[in-house]
């Protein structure tokens, strides 16, 4: 089962709004329907809830080191409770992912992510799970700093926003530990509505001819 919840984002009330945070907007939106208050933990560099659970306790984390050094806050949490990387699950913002989709995956390359290569560097592992929360890409690498620290627009905000809310329909499976349900949860395609069947007239006879035009 997953027994560590992680977001990632940056501290600071200038940090709230931009995509980087897509990991924190998450976790805000994870903990409520369990009325946990992520509070302050110098242990742990970070903001930290404990949630009981019957298959054992649950920990929530927002790690407040700033993103490159996240993984000091995940490894220390991880390491005084003897949590596994593959009992840890992080959420983060995904350049490669239009804003509206997300992924589920475990392990992989970093791609780049800072806070995601100190996680591995720290926990010494790439087996932890990460959800992929898609902000899309400004299409220059050299924009990529700028971007991820940018507000998104209105209508990427909602979709990544709803894509989070549908998100946790796989809560319960990330502590059930069928991760292969939950991966299936979350990569279903909504199914396109099947168009109306051509039903005939009344009579059974076949619909009029137009007639044809005279007037040319």
């Amino acid at each position: 089962m997953i027994r560590l919840f992680v977001g990632l984002g940056n501290p600071g009330f200038e940090y709230e709004q931009t995509r980087h945070n897509a990991g924190f907007w998450w976790m805000d939106q994870l903990a409520k329907p369990w009325h946990a208050t992520l509070t302050p933990d110098r242990n742990y560099h970070g903001l930290v809830a404990r949630v009981n659970h019957p298959q054992g306790p649950v920990w929530l984390l927002q790690p407040q080191t700033y993103m490159n050094l996240s993984g000091k806050s995940v490894a220390a949490l991880a390491r005084f409770f003897k949590i596994a990387p593959h009992e840890i699950l992080v959420a983060h913002d995904e350049l490669d992912l239009p804003p509206g989709q997300m992924k589920l995956k475990q392990g992989g390359s970093a791609a780049g992510h800072n806070g995601l290569k100190d996680m591995q560097a720290q926990l010494g592992s790439t087996d932890f799970w990460r959800l992929r929360l898609g902000i899309g890409h400004p299409g220059a690498r050299g924009e990529v700093s700028g971007y991820v620290l940018g507000k998104p627009s209105l209508d990427d905000r909602i979709a990544i926003d709803r894509c989070i809310e549908d998100s946790l329909q796989a809560t319960e499976t990330f502590l059930s530990g069928d991760m292969s349900k939950a991966m299936a949860l979350l990569h279903a395609k909504p199914q396109r509505p099947k168009p109306p069947k051509q039903t005939p007239s009344s009579s059974g006879a076949a619909s009029p001819t137009r007639p044809k035009d005279t007037n040319c």
